[in-house]
């Protein structure tokens, strides 16, 4: 209502102002021109004077100079130019047939408006006969008029511009003061105070229906809260549907199905998802049957339950259960991996020690024999003893058991040690060990940095080829510190370098078990690198060697 008050009273007003300016400037325009009409008379008058009283036309030239905006032009009778202000006289063309010219002629004083082809401008005219009978000419622009009725024209637009403001502020205040009383008007207690008694019938009406719907919202809002805070709360989906249609999504349905509330509700079941596995199970709940079915969203698992829900004994709609059940399924796949690697891993160190135990004991060993079944055992139990350490050193990482006290480390010193450490297997296979870098401090666990190391330098050895060499580098880069180990070994094939992180995974498992891996070396170093937060980084090519390189920030931990 009030903008519609503004639009017609606006429309109004300015349409009132411009007529009112246009007419205004209509009728100071022809005022104006009748003051300039009447200068350019009275001029002509001073200047037939001046002419006549001289009888030369060298005064004309003089009086040029003080006319300003008047064309003042000389002819014989018979209409000749013989002389112009504005323009060359011998080049002016005969004027005996300008109406002007021959009203003077008739009557000794002429005059006309018209356009003038000489000043490009609609000009008035008036002419007066000399005594020694020729015609003087005094010419003058309407622009001139114009130019002078410009700046009060822009006064009056300006006042008229200033007088809609103000119309327009005082009207819309105006208009605020009526509709006021009605937008402030007090729903609850509408008969408290009338403004208006042709409203009374109306608020009547609302107290009435106040009363009713306040009973009811009272009961719909302590049905609500209870519902909000069972229901949105939750960290598992719930969708309610009923035949037709959906009735109530909460929050974590709709961050699970990628939907808002508002498509959603009083919508089909398909604006939620178009999964053909909650649609059966939708139907089957709407039968009246309990079912359960497995959602694969977004690459992640989700377990459905689809209750029915009945009312006076037959199904009326269904109540859906949705939860994430991904990193329990891959919980327990690992799980099942892990204890199935574990199991395998070892039952063959305890097979071969009970074997060679078995075979002592019962006599059927040469007594030269039995150092070297005592080796054998030895060295299955050593196998063993590193496996069940690196099982627990694996499950502390994972887990973030146990301390690990943080310290400067000088990791070209650490890893000195380690090559010191390995020189006997390297010795071995005639391999060569070099460590490039020298005094570089990484802030970390020394523990797990050595078993990172350690390992990433003994598969160097093991992995190696006879008469083969292994180099170390260490440096640093701006904020980041780089420990590479590089082997001219068998190397690694491209399908594998993504999985010799994982558990118990091997490349070429006869060779792991004639080296004694564990086969949880690099899970070490893979769960060791993220506790440092460095990135490790693999190249390898079958026959040519392995280069894996860590990436430490400076400052971490």
């Amino acid at each position: 209502m009030r903008q519609k008050i503004l639009n017609q009273v606006g429309i109004l007003l300015i349409s009132s102002v411009l007529v009112t300016f246009l007419v205004v400037s209509l009728a100071m325009y022809d005022k104006f021109s009748g003051y300039m009409q009447e200068d350019v008379r009275e001029e002509i008058q001073y200047i037939k004077i001046a002419l006549e009283e001289t009888s030369g036309e060298e005064i004309l030239d003089k009086i040029r100079e003080f006319t300003g905006s008047s064309r003042i032009t000389l002819m014989n009778e018979d209409g000749e130019v013989v002389f112009d202000s504005a323009e060359d006289s011998q080049t002016l063309e005969n004027h005996h047939n300008r109406p002007e010219f021959q009203e003077a002629l008739k009557k000794g004083y002429g005059e006309e408006i018209r356009y003038s082809e000489t000043l490009a401008k609609q000009t008035f005219y008036c002419a007066v006969m000399l005594e020694d009978g020729r015609v003087l000419r005094l010419a003058r622009s309407t622009d001139s008029v114009l130019i002078f009725l410009e700046s009060s024209i822009t006064l009056v637009g300006i006042l008229v511009f200033v007088i809609i403001i103000i119309a327009f502020f005082v009207v819309q205040e105006q208009t605020n003061r009526l509709i006021e009383p009605i937008n402030k008007l007090d729903l609850e207690h509408p008969l408290r105070e009338v403004k208006y008694e042709e409203l009374r019938p109306l608020l009547v009406r609302v107290h009435e229906q106040n009363k009713q719907i306040a009973r009811q919202v009272r009961e719909l809002k302590e049905r609500h809260e209870e519902y909000i805070a069972i229901t949105e709360n939750m960290k598992d989906g719930l969708v309610i549907a009923s035949q037709t249609e959906v009735l109530s999504i909460n929050r974590a349905a709709q961050r699970l199905f990628q939907v808002r509330a508002s498509d959603c509700i009083r919508k089909s079941i398909s604006r939620v998802s178009r999964s053909q596995e909650l649609k059966k199970a939708l139907d089957q709940a709407l039968a009246g049957e309990y079912n359960e079915a497995i959602l694969q969203i977004r690459g992640r698992s989700y377990q459905l339950l689809a209750n029915p829900v009945r009312v006076s004994g037959k199904p009326f709609g269904a109540v859906i259960l949705v939860w994430d059940i991904t990193e329990k399924n891959v919980a327990e796949q690992m799980r099942r991996e892990f204890s199935a690697n574990v199991s395998h891993e070892l039952k063959t160190p305890l097979m071969s020690i009970s074997g060679y135990a078995e075979l002592i004991e019962n006599g059927m060993v040469q007594p030269g024999d039995i150092p070297e079944f005592a080796r054998r055992i030895h060295q299955e139990a050593n196998r063993l003893t590193a496996l069940v350490q690196d099982i627990i050193q694996l499950s502390k990482l994972e887990e973030g058991q146990g301390e690990f006290p943080v310290e400067k480390v000088d990791i070209c010193e650490l890893t000195a040690d380690i090559g010191k450490t390995l020189e006997h297997s390297a010795e071995k296979k005639d391999i060569t060990i070099s460590v490039e870098g020298e005094g570089i401090i990484l802030q970390g666990v020394r523990q797990i940095l050595f078993e990172m190391f350690y390992n990433l330098m003994d598969n160097g050895i093991k992995y190696n080829v006879e008469h083969g060499w292994l180099k170390v580098k260490i440096w640093e880069n701006c904020d980041h510190i780089f420990w590479q180990v590089e082997d001219g070994g068998i190397g690694i094939a491209q399908e594998d370098q993504e999985r010799i992180y994982e558990r118990f995974y091997r490349v070429d498992k006869s060779h792991s078990r004639q080296t004694g891996g564990t086969g949880l070396g690099l899970s070490i170093v893979k769960h060791g690198a993220m506790m440092h937060q460095a990135v490790i980084t693999t190249e390898s090519e079958p026959e040519k060697g392995t280069r894996i390189t860590l990436e430490f920030p400076a400052d971490i931990m």
